[in-house]
């Protein structure tokens, strides 16, 4: 049972193995599904073990993670949880297509040749042929990160929920400077392929040229400046398209459009979220979680190496303004 797990410090250093899985492991949340626990996973058990409120009218203080040396060992994972919730909140899952692991900082993917018509075949006829294979380009992932100053006795009487928002607004932060890399990415596919404005400002016929580029690949998310975004909201299209039933802000043709503060404000990007955008990181979000067990807090060093390339042809377009 969760209250029967021994917690120690090296349940974070386990290859190939997060806390998180070392903590399912020794009590797995499927013997919970019939019980009043059962949406808890195993580190939210370890929390109500323990009693620690990290949210709501009656949330604890940083200092309730310290009340026992098994409970301190909880203390990473939740400034790791704010920093990745943080980390969510950026657009960067709204442009992705896929996740994928590397076990280096050096990534090289596959590619599909698929030039051969789709076309009937005669009897007897080979079949038109497309191949996967391994990528020419190999990427070199980056590291972004970030040192957080807060010694133990500055926040230790501050309440976790106050403390949470604080390491997710840094997570937020540190993923907007990785969607600065995957912009130019993205920007670097189709450069040589870009359509320009047909005026003097941006219209609506200039959105619907772009959609118009999209072959075999559908247009289904639009990344714009502020600036720009603002300027498309008040098309008289888009008025006329608004609904009350959704927060989502689409255009009318069903793409979502995107707030994207690290374009510039003379490109648009359209793409296919399904097929444009492969995201490789070499490991989760890094701590150096002793320190923090042991409530060296002067500062939390959070890192996460992450680098990203392009996967379909015709899956990303520009509008250059």
């Amino acid at each position: 049972m969760y209250n029967e797990v021994k917690l120690e410090k090296g349940m974070y250093h386990l290859a190939n193995k997060s806390f998180l899985q070392a903590l399912e492991e020794a009590d797995p949340s499927a013997q919970y599904a019939q019980t009043g626990i059962a949406k808890l996973d195993a580190y939210e058990r370890q929390l109500k073990r323990f009693d620690i409120r990290v949210n709501g009218a009656f949330c604890d203080r940083v200092e309730k993670f310290f009340t026992t040396t098994e409970s301190a060992v909880l203390f990473p994972e939740f400034v790791r949880r704010a920093v990745v919730q943080g980390m969510e909140e950026a657009v960067l899952s709204d442009m992705t297509a896929v996740v994928s692991r590397s076990e280096s900082n050096r990534y090289q993917g596959c590619a599909l040749s698929d030039a051969e018509a789709y076309t009937t075949t005669e009897a007897g006829e080979e079949l038109p042929a497309s191949a996967i294979m391994e990528s020419d380009n190999v990427v070199t992932l980056v590291k972004y990160g970030r040192l957080v100053k807060a010694s133990y006795e500055a926040v230790r009487q501050q309440r976790l929920d106050v403390f949470a928002l604080m390491l997710r607004r840094v997570g937020r932060q540190l993923a907007d400077s990785v969607v600065s890399q995957a912009v130019s990415v993205l920007k670097t596919a189709c450069a040589g392929n870009a359509l320009a404005k047909a005026g003097g400002t941006l219209a609506y016929s200039d959105l619907a040229a772009l959609y118009g580029r999209f072959n075999s690949c559908n247009l289904n998310t639009v990344l714009a400046s502020p600036a720009v975004m603002a300027e498309i909201l008040v098309m008289n299209q888009m008025l006329e398209a608004s609904s009350k039933e959704t927060t989502e802000i689409r255009l009318p043709f069903g793409a979502r459009l995107i707030k994207c503060a690290q374009l510039d404000n003379q490109t648009v990007l359209g793409l296919d979220k399904d097929f444009a955008l492969e995201q490789i990181q070499s490991s989760d979000v890094v701590l150096e979680t002793d320190k923090l067990i042991d409530r060296q807090l002067d500062c939390i060093a959070i890192s996460v190496n992450i680098g990203f390339r392009t996967l379909i042809d015709g899956a990303v377009q520009m509008l250059t303004l």
